[in-house]
């Protein structure tokens, strides 16, 4: 996957997405459960992330979900930067006839003003 594209727990201190699923679940151990624990107490994002997946009556659809959001919110990102570089082609394009554009008529009043004097 691009590098600009990771995911944002993959950088931080916060558990996984998996880790934090687990939690939910009650699948954690002990010393695991009491680590997330003390974590949610420092990270409100974790912390509202626990209480939104809590609050998921078919848990064990949450991960193709995940998925499905991953996947869409790339594509919409990969969408995004395409037109970006569509936009900036154009621009460019445009630029590019409007200074050839001039040359010529420079060069056809040079031409004009050379020849009736």
């Amino acid at each position: 996957m691009n590098e600009e594209y990771q995911d944002i727990f993959t950088t931080t201190a916060c558990p996984t997405q998996q880790q934090l699923l687990d939690y939910v679940e009650g699948r954690l151990s002990a010393e695991q459960q009491h680590e997330v624990e003390l974590h949610l107490a420092d990270c409100e994002m974790c912390s509202e992330a626990v209480e939104g997946l809590s609050a998921i009556e078919q848990k064990e659809k949450i991960p193709v979900w995940l998925r499905q959001m991953k996947w869409e919110m790339l594509r919409k990102l990969r969408t995004r930067k395409r037109r970006k570089t569509q936009v900036s082609y154009y621009t460019e394009l445009a630029i590019i006839v409007i200074v050839v554009l001039f040359i010529i008529l420079g060069a056809f009043w040079t031409y004009h003003f050379m020849t009736h004097k």
